[in-house]
């Protein structure tokens, strides 16, 4: 009797925490997009130094915030990991957001294995909390994984020079490392508001590319409306208009004023996007 309560209670022990975040991994890092995703980040800093190589460094010189990258960049690894940095925040990590973030419910929804998970039982709210919780994560992990292999590819193709900006001010390893842990910061918090909008996208479609596509479309037209003067100054609030702040932390007098309102502007409509996302999820009826 002693030995069937225990094998009971073991059992008892291993359905009450269904889906955690451990399981949850374990399934979103076994799945196919995942490697491609994290390929292509690793392909990222590579395809840039294969680029340059057929480039002339010392042609066309550029105006605004691309020449303080692009014409830099060969200078060392510090100056190409902001250019890669630049050019990924623009669009790649915005999508990987999306990706990790939006694709995980519409896809159980496609596989018709969703209602199945919620009869485990799952509850709904820790169903959503697990797998927001691993796209977050994967979203972090991502973007680090591409700053910590762009310094390694750029030490080794442009030597370890320190940080230069084209106004000739040196910041050394110890300060720009710790400066490009807050852009690196800065940056994941920017993209929590498309994230956001993907989960609350996915919550609501049974397909992976309306959540995806939907959250990345959602930023394009906010960025082309940020351009509009005559939206002064309701722009200021649209998720992604400080977007480009976290250039202001790595000047040798960071600025921290446009910081903060990006911050608290993504945290705003992260919040609401997700609850939004809970809210729908708990009202909707399962059928796939």
């Amino acid at each position: 009797m002693s030995a069937s309560a225990g094998t009971a209670a073991s059992e008892i022990r291993q359905v009450r925490r269904p889906l955690s975040f451990a399981a949850e991994w374990r399934r979103q890092w076994g799945r196919r997009r995942t490697r491609v995703a994290f390929a292509l980040v690793g392909a990222l800093p590579v395809i840039l130094v294969v680029a340059f190589a057929f480039g002339d460094r010392s042609s066309g010189r550029r105006s605004g915030a691309t020449a303080r990258f692009i014409d830099l960049a060969q200078t060392g690894s510090a100056n190409f990991t902001l250019f890669t940095l630049f050019v990924s925040s623009q669009l790649l990590l915005i999508l990987l957001a999306a990706l990790f973030c939006g694709d995980p419910v519409p896809a159980e929804a496609s596989w018709a294995s969703l209602r199945y998970l919620l009869i485990a039982p799952v509850r709904r709210a820790r169903l959503l909390s697990s797998k927001l919780a691993v796209g977050l994560t994967l979203t972090a992990l991502a973007t680090v994984v591409l700053i910590g292999w762009a310094l390694l590819v750029g030490g080794l193709a442009y030597g370890w020079s320190p940080l230069t900006n084209p106004l000739g001010e040196d910041l050394g390893w110890g300060a720009y490392l710790a400066r490009l842990a807050g852009a690196v910061a800065y940056i994941y918090v920017t993209m929590l508001p498309i994230a956001a909008i993907a989960f609350w996208i996915g919550v609501r479609s049974e397909a992976p590319l309306a959540s995806v596509g939907g959250a990345v479309l959602t930023s394009i037209v906010l960025s082309i409306l940020d351009q509009i003067d005559a939206l002064d100054p309701w722009r200021n609030a649209f998720p992604g208009h400080y977007a480009n702040a976290w250039q202001q932390l790595i000047t040798p007098s960071p600025v921290w004023d446009d910081v903060i309102h990006g911050v608290l502007w993504a945290l705003v409509w992260t919040i609401l996007f997700v609850q939004l996302g809970y809210r729908r999820f708990r009202r909707a009826d399962i059928l796939s």
